[in-house]
């Protein structure tokens, strides 16, 4: 298969040194591959297409075209601040030279901030996953579960994935907006955006909201087990919209939270089941074939079922191995843990448990940590319990240990 090569180079710029037919955008970032649709997963945003195909339009010094898709993406939002620059631009282009930009000779804080929206929204029209290929940080979803969502904090870009029978499709992606500082969320107020693997609880209607939310937003359950085993603070970070009077914003300007268009936030509530839907938080995706996953899936999950038998041996030394000297439960530290388990099991003459609905996160942020959901069926002589419960496993040089564990 042939592949065209797109360079692109130096300075999200519009210069010139003459006039209309030679000016031309430049974009920063690396080498990317394109490649024919049926191999790659197309973009159906179209508001992504119009505009990537205008800056690259620009780039081969094709104006007029550039000209026409432009305003056609105007049409469909004229409150798009960023084709609205380039509209301008490219309308100043055809009689004198520009020599930046949004023709300024001064590179402003919201020049700056279109130009890397432009650069995001490039990178994704032009650096597209391959068909079939998944997220590493999904390495199984049980079958309960409809819908995933994968934010890419790098890229700006928020992925969709429809679970069929356990095979995962990418539907939908989307450009979005992170924290004004990046990423590593560990305060309130640090601006940041969390990594971590995260369930949406609600959704806040819009008319019961500040107009800065947009038509919505969906709540996440941050912070979770983990942040709050990590002593990461903070509440209160949502997928939300814009402001009525905006139609997108920078790459980053939320204090935290993850921001879409209006438009593209309705698009993603239709794949949204709220307590259901896990929503990844990364830094960066590692996109590799969905079977490829199986060798790590698997040895995970035979620690998994060690542990499960080893519980229902009664023998809680054998039981407490499979936990890390760190582990915390609910809070309590792991030597009251430990004695209280001993203590139950004393107890007991029989203990049975079964797991199902198991679903797999390779956990963002963290080296070798997994996270194991399921649903736990505990039953014995004088107890039976059911509860939905969630692992966090790391490997350590090897072993396999639970660092926490609560239930859901």
């Amino acid at each position: 298969m042939t592949k065209t090569r797109v360079t692109i180079t130096a300075v999200c710029l519009l210069a010139s040194t003459s006039t209309y037919s030679s000016e031309q955008i430049a974009m920063a970032g690396p080498i990317f591959d394109s490649a024919p649709v049926h191999h790659y997963v197309p973009l159906k945003n179209q508001v992504d297409n119009l505009l990537a195909e205008a800056l690259l339009s620009i780039q081969e010094n094709r104006l007029d075209i550039a000209l026409k898709q432009i305003e056609s993406l105007l049409r469909l939002h004229p409150d798009y601040r960023l084709a609205q620059l380039i509209h301008g631009d490219l309308l100043t282009a055809r009689i004198q030279p520009l020599t930046n930009f949004g023709n300024s000779k001064v590179v402003t804080p919201a020049i700056a901030d279109l130009r890397d929206e432009a650069r995001a929204r490039l990178s994704s029209y032009l650096d597209r996953p391959s068909v079939g290929m998944v997220p590493q940080q999904l390495l199984q979803l049980d079958p309960s579960i409809p819908t995933a969502v994968v934010v890419d904090t790098d890229k700006s870009r928020l992925y969709v994935f429809k679970n069929q029978h356990g095979v995962l499709q990418n539907v939908a992606d989307y450009y979005v907006t992170i924290g004004k500082n990046g990423v590593d969320k560990t305060r309130e107020g640090d601006n940041r955006t969390p990594l971590g693997v995260y369930y949406i609880t609600h959704k806040l209607e819009g008319n019961k909201l500040p107009d800065l939310y947009g038509n919505f937003a969906l709540t996440l359950n941050f912070p979770n087990d983990w942040d709050e085993k990590l002593g990461s603070f903070g509440h209160g970070i949502w997928l939300h919209g814009t402001t009525s009077a905006t139609y997108s914003r920078p790459p980053k300007a939320s204090s935290g939270c993850v921001v879409l268009t209006n438009n593209d936030l309705v698009e993603l509530g239709k794949y949204i089941t709220p307590s259901l839907t896990p929503v990844v938080i990364a830094d960066h995706i590692k996109w590799v074939p969905a079977r490829s996953a199986e060798s790590s899936k698997d040895e995970l999950m035979k620690q998994v079922e060690t542990w499960r038998h080893d519980w229902e041996s009664r023998d809680t030394d054998r039981y407490i191995k499979h936990y890390a000297a760190n582990f915390t439960a609910n809070k309590i530290k792991f030597s009251d843990w430990a004695n209280a388990k001993r203590r139950v099991n004393q107890g007991k003459t029989w203990i049975k448990v079964a797991l199902s609905r198991v679903s797999i996160f390779e956990y963002p942020g963290q080296k070798n940590m997994y996270m194991v959901s399921f649903e736990q069926d505990y039953r014995s002589n004088n107890l039976d319990n059911v509860m939905h419960k969630r692992q966090y496993w790391v490997n350590q040089n090897g072993n396999w240990k639970i660092v926490a564990e609560n239930g859901a």
